[in-house]
Formats: C-alpha cells, structure tokens, sequence
C-alpha cells in the first residue's frame, strides 16, 4: 500500500528542490541537503484566477503564489516552455500568459528569458506564438532536432525508462517555467504540467515511450505515463502556469476538437496537484489518469484535491 504524503510534507521537499532549480543549482532532482521554508505561504498550494482577461489572470495566479520574484532571483536567466503543438483553438498556450509570464519575469529581474523549442518555426508561426514571444521581449530559441544538441541524463529511481536526451540549452538558464495549455491527448487521454516536459526531451527519445498500440492498450498507454513520470523524476520545474482558458477535449493534441471554456490560469509547484485540478474541469479525476496516479504513487505530489490548499481568484 502507498503511503500518502500530506501537505505539510510534500511543500518541504519540494520547496528543497524548486529552490535549488531558482538559484541555479540545477534541474536534476536530488534529496539530501539543508531544510529550508517554502517559497510561498503553507496554506497556499495552488492559486487559480479566473477570468477573461488572461493576461491579468495570470498576473493574479502567480501574485496569488507568491509572486514571480519568490522564484526568479535578480539576473536569473529564465527558460519557459509552452506548448504550440498546433494552430487550433484550445491546442496552444494562449499568447496572452507567455507575455504576462515574461514580463513578471523581467519585473523580478530576469536578465534574458528564453522559449525554448525543437519544433519546426512553422508550429510558432501558425499559431501566432512567435510574434507573442518576441513582442513580450524573450528569446525563441529553435533547437536543431540533432542528437549532438542534446545531452543524456538518467532518471533517478526509474521504472520505465531509465535516460533522458534534454536539449542542452536548457542546462545554460537558472529557472525552469514550466506552461502547458491542459488538453486532450491520443494516448493518455490528458496533458498538462508532467507530460508537457516532453517538449525538452529529444524526439526519437520521446518516441521510445510510445509501444504500437499506445493509443488503444491500457497497458501501453501506462507504459507511457510511467516513461512522463519519470521524465518528472529527472527534471523538475521551478514553477508551473497552465493554461486553462480554453481547450480541447476531443482529438487532441492536434486538434480541432471540442472546446471547454473554464477561462483558468493555474500556478504552482505540485504537478500531481495542479494536473489532478485541472482533470476536473472537463469531467475526469484523478483516478482516470494513469499519470496523475503513478506520480502521486512514486512522490511526486498531493493526489487528494482535499488535501490541497487552493487560493481562488476572481479577476
């Protein structure tokens, strides 16, 4: 039987870790070290604004967690990662929470923020994101899809695949900023802040999670989850604002789909929380989610939304 981790519990190892990443000790996660206090109030484990001004909404969601100068230090070097998968509505990280992200980020300090990809220009073009990106004053950075751009990395207490191809970029920036846009998927059936590290990882390597029948197995498309739970065990983001706005619930990740307006931005450092959140905006729990379970189940977060404390904002 698994043991559960209560809140109290999980803010101090993680606070150990997301405050390691923000001052530039690196994104491999680790145990061990000095305890220190968490970077946002106890109470507060995710903060959600809703709204439909975005850009505001975001604003107030990481205000409501603390504040982006809680994980960007003064000439920090910030990387981000949205999703812009494709042009559809609801399939990509709207342009309005890049921007209000990148300027938090040079509020705080920032000294460069970059967007990193190993998508093609055409996947930011379409979608409009690439205009977003540099109007808001960041770098987006196309990283050649060829293996010397990336570099092995194992993952600590693996159970499904054991090394990682992370672009080695990555490794240059001091913050991680995780930003998903939550939607449908083929295989696993959701995305969010855990499967949207695949966007770091080299693609024939993402592709190794995939066995033939991934979209239809149960057993294949845990295979899956477990190969994104433990991408999550090697890499862990400082801080995560999904994009809850607007997206698909059918067909994805590509879309067109069926879209569900909840009109949400959601910030926090609990993967396993935030994503068990945002399933339930399109009528799915936790449980439905090989992901979400598997990552509660190895340590990576709180499962149980009742023991997770969510600030609600109004914007």
């Amino acid at each position: 039987m698994n043991k559960k981790i209560g809140r109290r519990e999980f803010f101090k190892k993680s606070a150990k870790i997301g405050l390691s990443a923000a001052v530039g000790y690196g994104f491999i996660s680790c145990s061990g070290g000095e305890d220190i206090s968490s970077p946002v109030e106890k109470s507060v484990d995710i903060a959600v604004a809703t709204g439909s001004d975005y850009f505001a909404s975001t604003m107030k969601a990481v205000e409501g967690f603390g504040g982006m100068s809680k994980f960007v230090p003064k000439d920090a070097r910030v990387a981000i990662l949205p999703n812009s998968q494709s042009r559809h509505p609801g399939t990509f990280t709207k342009p309005e929470v890049i921007q209000a992200v990148v300027e938090m980020c040079k509020k705080a300090g920032a000294s460069e923020v970059n967007c990193l990809t190993w998508l093609k220009p055409e996947n930011w073009e379409t979608s409009g994101l690439d205009v977003a990106v540099k109007e808001a004053g960041a770098n987006l950075k196309f990283i050649e899809a060829e293996e010397a751009n990336f570099k092995a990395v194992p993952v600590p207490g693996w159970k499904a695949h054991q090394e990682l191809m992370i672009m080695k970029e990555f490794y240059n920036n001091d913050v991680f900023i995780d930003m998903p846009i939550t939607k449908d998927h083929a295989g696993n059936k959701f995305t969010g802040t855990m499967k949207n590290l695949m966007g770091l990882n080299y693609r024939p390597n993402n592709r190794l999670f995939h066995k033939e029948d991934w979209t239809t197995n149960p057993e294949s498309i845990q295979f899956l989850d477990q190969c994104i739970v433990d991408m999550n065990k090697a890499i862990t983001p400082t801080l995560c604002v999904v994009d809850a706005t607007e997206f698909i619930t059918t067909n994805g990740p590509f879309g067109p789909g069926e879209l569900t307006k909840p009109q949400k931005i959601i910030a926090g450092v609990d993967r396993v929380a935030i994503d068990s959140y945002c399933a339930t905006l399109w009528g799915l729990t936790s449980e439905d989610i090989f992901a979400i379970k598997l990552g509660f189940e190895q340590g990576l977060g709180e499962i149980d939304l009742n023991e997770v404390g969510i600030k609600e904002i109004t914007v």
